[in-house]
């Protein structure tokens, strides 16, 4: 297939992008709604094409990378995310595989409680003294912000109360309330200063300040919801009595949480407080539905990045209805046209929307959508939101057909639609000014070439000053010209031009998926890296030889065959080997080792590694660890609380082994 490694490979970027928006520069450009769609489209993908499944996707992480500007703090215990539903159905559905897991037919205790939209934090104390707050981060590291925390007269600095343990860490998150917010920006806009964008941007963005004494004068709150790492012989059985005990020693606990037993007590509950969510003086995003009981949790355990005793429900995105005003088309990196609609603005899911993606000419047709229709949009599906269906008795008697273009927007070459394809694409692909910035961009992302500082705003620049006609021109540029670049000081110049030389010595896999040869994502560019050793040895090889790296079919050598034989992609490749791109191989022994090639699985809770640990051995010995397993697995290594994997395991006959097993069989590879 063409189209699932490009989409797949398109959603990583975007993720990422969208990451570092959020966590990083403190400014969303989509919403929850959108990037949870995103989420979900990408790991539904590469669950059905797991031979794209790379160690560097983001559904292999918890979060985003933490801020530079903060010390880096590490969880002593992962800040997991949470697993999300949006029916009933797949609630109860989630009650039915905790009970299996479980092994009881006994209705279960829940404990169920607003998911506030905020930022989470951890919080460390010792001797009853706040010593630490830190942020999420990237679920493992997080930003040290206890001068922040400090300021937050929800956050107690001593605890109250008594036999409270000598260390303890507690789990909350910080939030803006709505009336506070309001406020804010009415005295803001008052002296002429800069508003907050929402509620949880403002409670992200005043935790992260350099000065506390900004934060101070923010109007934040804090909700505990949890317990993370304690030192003392625990007497509380369950999430409900531990936040009680919370209480008791002084932290805020949303007075809605509740304890019920059975699915149908949960459904009602999450029907209950949604309906009442437009009178709280908070932003809630759903409701966190945990198992009870502690020793519960503890068998069911967790998965790579959410528990398996929790799962947020998440009501279904929200609908508006508005009117076409016009069509634009877009140019991507691989040259693929999507028609964008302008809208009507119209206020839906928290949100002013004013464009909603079409994706593709037969999307178009299916909806039967013309210009000047009434059209229902929701959040959700894209990075902008989706026409879902047309009014077809409210169109005007002036509304249009949408023309496809034949010629590119952007450079005029020719659009043509690949048989088999739903896409049309721009077929210049070396000399769109739109094609060349997103192919540079690819190049420089952090699964590539990782050049920290080479920006979309920075490409543009590039691309339309003409300083920069390929990949290789980059390596041409020097401090100076890149100075005279808008807000490009010398010394952000300096950095930039250092980044770009120190991009120079990469792995050969990195090189190899920088150069944006369709249906070639990172999983692909390492097997072949493993296989051909170099670049000349990869150029000159043909389909056949090609089909000898695992996971690559015949769609796929084709490509890359097409892309090496394309004199201006020879050209590339030789000015960058004569730029002093020098790409490093992997090691020698990799291509021998005992597991080399091999997909192995990990599921469920192994007592004697850490997940991590046990990945590092199995990639040490040269096995590729995969999310999922398929008919393709060589072997899945399943620990206590094993789920979906195992049962998919036994589905497709791949051979399971236990921890004790997989120890001893590791003894025996490393000997």
């Amino acid at each position: 297939m063409r189209e699932p490694a490009a989409e797949i490979e398109r959603l990583r970027d975007l993720i990422d992008s969208h990451n570092h928006a959020y966590h990083v520069l403190d400014s969303p450009t989509i919403s929850d709604a959108e990037f949870d769609a995103l989420f979900d489209r990408l790991l539904a993908l590469e669950a059905e094409h797991p031979e794209q499944v790379t160690s560097e996707s983001p559904t292999q992480r918890i979060g985003a990378a933490p801020s530079e500007r903060f010390p880096s703090v590490r969880h002593p215990l992962p800040m997991l995310s949470l697993g999300k539903c949006t029916t009933h159905d797949e609630l109860r559905e989630f009650d039915v595989r905790i009970r299996r897991l479980l092994d009881t037919e006994d209705d279960i205790a829940y404990a169920c409680e607003p998911k506030v939209d905020g930022v989470a934090v951890r919080l460390y104390y010792e001797s009853g003294r706040l010593q630490l707050g830190a942020t999420r981060g990237d679920g493992e590291t997080g930003e040290d912000i206890t001068a922040n925390v400090r300021t937050l007269e929800s956050v107690p600095l001593r605890l109250r109360g008594r036999d409270w343990p000598e260390r303890l860490e507690v789990r909350g998150e910080v939030y803006m309330p709505r009336s506070a917010f309001a406020a804010f920006n009415t005295a803001a806009r008052g002296a002429g200063e800069r508003e907050l964008v929402n509620p949880r941007n403002g409670a992200a963005g005043s935790l992260r300040q350099l000065d506390p004494g900004v934060t101070a004068r923010r109007p934040l709150k804090m909700y505990c919801y949890g317990i993370g790492r304690i030192d003392a012989d625990w007497p509380i059985t369950s999430h409900v009595a531990s936040l009680e005990l919370l209480a008791e020693w002084g932290f805020r606990v949303n007075p809605l949480t509740r304890a019920v037993t059975g699915v149908d007590a949960v459904i009602d509950y999450v029907e209950t407080l949604l309906a009442k969510r437009g009178d709280l003086d908070y932003d809630i995003d759903g409701v966190v539905i945990k198992v009870d009981d502690f020793t519960a949790q503890d068998a069911l355990g967790v998965l790579t990045r959410t528990p398996r005793y929790a799962i947020a429900f998440k009501p279904a995105a929200e609908e508006a209805l508005t009117r076409v005003l016009g069509v634009d088309f877009q140019v991507g990196r691989t040259g693929a046209v999507t028609p964008v609609a302008r809208l009507e603005p119209v206020f839906v899911g928290g949100v002013t929307v004013s464009n909603a993606t079409l994706h593709n000419s037969d999307e178009i047709a299916r909806l039967d959508l013309r210009v000047g229709d009434a059209v229902w949009v929701r959040r959700a599906g894209d990075v902008i939101p989706q026409v879902v269906r047309v009014d077809h008795e409210q169109r005007p008697a002036d509304a249009h057909s949408i023309e496809f273009p034949d010629r590119c927007p952007v450079c005029g070459a020719d659009v043509l639609r690949g048989e088999g394809e739903v896409v049309a694409r721009c077929v210049a692909r070396r000399t769109c000014p739109a094609q060349l910035v997103h192919g540079l961009m690819h190049f420089a992302s952090r699964g590539a070439m990782d050049i920290h500082g080479l920006g979309e705003k920075v490409i543009t620049q590039l691309v339309e000053r003409e300083l920069v006609s390929d990949a290789a021109d980059l390596y041409e540029l020097d401090v100076d010209t890149l100075s005279g670049l808008e807000r490009m000081a010398e010394k952000s110049a300096r950095n930039l031009h250092a980044a770009i030389a120190g991009s120079k010595q990469r792995p050969l896999a990195r090189v190899i998926y920088a150069l944006g040869i369709r249906e070639v994502g990172e999983a692909t560019a390492a097997a072949l890296a493993r296989h051909f050793r170099s670049l000349p040895a990869l150029w000159e090889a043909d389909e056949d030889s090609l089909q000898e790296v695992r996971d690559v079919g015949p769609v796929v050598a084709r490509e890359i065959a097409e892309f090496f034989v394309q004199d201006e992609n020879r050209a590339l490749v030789e000015r960058l080997l004569a730029a002093g791109v020098e790409p490093e191989p992997p090691p020698a022994e990799a291509a021998h080792a005992p597991l080399a090639e091999q997909s192995w699985v990990l599921t469920g809770t192994l007592e004697t590694l850490t997940r991590k640990e046990a990945k590092a051995r199995l990639e040490a010995l040269g096995a590729r660890v995969s999310a999922s397993v398929s008919a393709q697995t060589d072997c899945v290594v399943a620990g206590p609380g094993a789920g979906q994997k195992l049962t998919d395991a036994r589905r497709h006959d791949v051979p399971v082994l236990d921890e004790a097993a997989f120890l001893a069989r590791l003894e025996e590879l490393e000997a």
